[in-house]
């Protein structure tokens, strides 16, 4: 069973915590997908990895791309839910949903704790999720843009 843990972002967005983790993960030695909600919002956060930060570098790749395999950070679309960078960490943004969460060590939902339908779609997963057995955690920003775990 994978390791699954909620992300409630209250305070930065998206674009803001998913280069962290991603910095995490590679300095971790692993390997990452990140699926998003369309091919336009691939694109977007593609393009964001390379710019983020000037002093960061996060070596990432999509479809258009190509060569998944040589990519530590393949960004995709849920309809291809597949793993082709053999990926351990799975990133599920813009209420994404996965099939094959077994494939990887850990999962990272990240959702807008400030849109309702995002937090309810959370839920909902967070539900299947434990039905299905795999260990989970929850994580909710601070006022300090700090992570406080909630049980």
């Amino acid at each position: 069973m994978s390791d699954i843990n909620f992300y409630h972002l209250q305070r930065s967005s998206l674009e803001t915590v998913l280069p962290k983790l991603l910095e995490k993960t590679m300095g971790a030695g692993k390997r990452a997908m990140v699926l998003a909600g369309s091919a336009v919002k691939v694109e977007q956060l593609a393009k964001h990895l390379w710019t983020y930060e000037s002093a960061s570098w996060l070596p990432h790749g999509t479809a258009k791309d190509g060569s998944p395999q040589d990519q530590p950070i393949w960004i995709s679309e849920p309809e291809q839910d597949q793993n082709p960078n053999g990926a351990e960490f799975l990133f599920l943004t813009d209420g994404t949903t996965a099939s094959n969460l077994d494939e990887y060590e850990r999962c990272f939902v990240l959702f807008d704790g400030n849109d309702k339908p995002a937090l309810d779609g959370a839920r909902t997963f967070w539900s299947s999720c434990k039905q299905a057995g795999h260990d989970m955690a929850y994580w909710q920003q601070n006022d300090r843009n700090g992570w406080d775990k909630k049980q």
